[in-house]
């Protein structure tokens, strides 16, 4: 959604990377910048979200992208945009966490991924795995609609204190930004623990006495958002605003 920052680029050079390695004629890495409105439940989150095209291509043309299009609202939405969009089940992966904080949320993605893919019908699509409920809702979206588009993960890229890199992060003060460290630092002390269910509710305290606000703290099947435990398959999930800026993160439990 623009402000890129090298999470973007290290989606962008894995996708230079297998293109160039998967074709022996000419192969194109097509970036696609748009800050879809209908994704967004609050209109002030909406309008401060930051926009950098400038900056933008020149991060795309250094990390291998042949193309980086920048549709316009009026393109993507040519009958204007709508008050709601069609809504989208797929169960617990568009109902819960994200889903369940942010009403709609789900829908605006799947909506405009579904355009973006059938206008640029790619043989590959990349996403990071910092949002990963987001990951798994566009691979089910893939399963469903688009035979042939393989959906390729990629890992989560932090800053040095392990801080998830995030377009957000740039809303935060230097100080709010060190002190921000302390999610990831939470979420690997529950994945680690032996009890990672159990360890939520004191982690989530944790981190709202350093002044995060908490809106969820929780253990998940990474392939489904169930929260039955499957041994190998969970994750640790959150969700925090810290000075008003909304992080979100998640890393897999040791089980």
């Amino acid at each position: 959604m623009g402000a890129l920052h090298e999470g973007h680029g290290d989606l962008i050079r894995a996708a230079r990377k297998m293109a160039d390695e998967h074709f022996e004629g000419p192969s194109h890495v097509v970036v696609s910048v748009f800050i879809n409105p209908t994704q967004f439940d609050e209109q002030s989150d909406f309008a401060a979200y930051p926009a950098t095209p400038e900056d933008d291509l020149r991060l795309a043309e250094q990390a291998g992208a042949d193309a980086v299009v920048f549709p316009g609202v009026s393109e993507m939405y040519p009958e204007g945009v709508p008050g709601q969009v069609d809504a989208i089940d797929y169960g617990p992966l568009t109902s819960s966490l994200e889903g369940a904080e942010r009403r709609g949320h789900f829908d605006g993605v799947v909506t405009v991924v579904r355009t973006l893919m059938r206008l640029v019908q790619p043989d590959w699509a990349f996403f990071g795995e910092k949002d990963w409920q987001q990951l798994a809702v566009i691979k089910k979206l893939v399963e469903l609609e688009f035979e042939g588009i393989e959906v390729v993960p990629v890992p989560t890229k932090r800053e040095r204190g392990g801080l998830a890199m995030s377009s957000r992060n740039r809303r935060l003060s230097p100080p709010q930004r060190q002190g921000a460290a302390a999610l990831f630092a939470t979420l690997m002390r529950v994945a680690e623990s032996h009890d990672p269910s159990a360890a939520c509710s004191e982690a989530a305290q944790s981190l709202e006495s350093l002044g995060f606000d908490v809106e969820y703290l929780t253990v998940a099947q990474g392939d489904s958002l169930e929260t039955k435990w499957v041994s190998g398959k969970m994750r640790v999930f959150a969700a925090v605003r810290l000075g008003g800026v909304r992080l979100i993160d998640n890393v897999a439990c040791r089980q």
